[in-house]
């Protein structure tokens, strides 16, 4: 039964995440004179196309974060995981690790057992959301890849995480 509406929630958020899809046009394709600005715009104009280097995409959230001990995704992350299943699920090509951490309170051992939950968790939510099982590996750092250095409750909040890294397969 949770997997059941942990399916429809799923479903509904892709849907509300859904997009038009971008339109190729000859007409804004960059026309080049040879000049260094050029070959500059034309690159520039290619990453563009890609979602994962458009900073105002969805996709652009690359980090989610959890409260103390927990390793259970958030419902104000999941919107985020969702667009990620769904840019996987339309692109075979990528793939991504999922790192889980965790901030330095709690032993060695403690810590990185929890960041692979932390890590599998958001795999879980990526493969339901249509991501397949070889785009996404997970590993865990425990509390060994800090986001902040500080030793109160501000920096362990940013350490409380799981990062997605792309890359090419």
């Amino acid at each position: 039964m949770k997997k059941i509406m942990i399916s429809a929630l799923l479903t509904s958020l892709l849907a509300a995440c859904a997009s038009d899809p971008v339109k190729n046009s000859t007409d804004a394709a960059p026309v080049s004179d040879g000049s260094a600005s050029s070959a500059q715009s034309a690159r520039t104009a290619g990453t563009q196309s890609d979602p994962l280097n458009d900073p105002n995409s969805p996709l652009a959230k690359r980090s989610v974060y959890y409260p103390l001990d927990v390793y259970v995704v958030q419902d104000a992350d999941r919107p985020t995981i969702a667009a990620h299943a769904n840019y996987l699920a339309g692109n075979p090509n990528r793939a991504v690790r999922v790192e889980g951490n965790a901030d330095e309170r709690g032993s060695n051992e403690y810590n990185l057992a929890l960041g692979q939950r932390r890590a599998d968790g958001v795999k879980k939510l990526l493969e339901a959301g249509g991501a397949k099982s070889d785009q996404v590996e997970t590993i865990s750092y425990g509390e060994e890849k800090p986001a902040a250095t500080g030793h109160d409750e501000s920096a362990w909040a940013q350490n409380r995480r799981s990062d997605l890294n792309y890359n090419a397969r």
